[in-house]
């Protein structure tokens, strides 16, 4: 089995910064591209950034400039250096890892989520 484990929410006020970290774990071979999802209230998930092996990295729009993906292959974790939050940032944050291959495993993971809140 592969587990993802994210760390690194909470309350920050507006103009802030926060580190995500997800450690990916379970006798894992290679993770094709890692990446971050969030989920406001009421709203649908949506894709905030991805980073691939090779380190090719796609933003939403709305974090673009503010917000920066990193990866360590070696450790299987990818990081979410957030700058200049907004209070729209606020969302419950989750790790996605595609394309893993762990063991007898063969397919797309997803962390627990971490709840970010951006407020004063």
């Amino acid at each position: 089995q592969v587990q993802l484990v994210e760390s690194g929410g909470g309350l920050v006020q507006p103009g802030g910064s926060l580190r995500l970290s997800c450690a990916a774990s379970g006798s894992i071979f290679s993770i094709n591209a890692m990446g971050w999802y969030r989920q406001a209230p009421g709203k649908e998930r949506e894709l905030v950034a991805a980073i691939t092996s090779g380190g090719s990295t796609n933003y939403a729009d709305s974090v673009k400039g503010r917000f920066t993906i990193a990866r360590d292959n070696a450790k299987n974790t990818v990081y979410l250096q957030m700058n200049s939050l907004k209070p729209e940032d606020t969302a419950v944050y989750y790790c996605n890892a595609v394309g893993v291959a762990a063991g007898g495993f063969r397919g797309d993971a997803w962390g627990q989520g971490t709840l970010v809140t951006v407020s004063s």
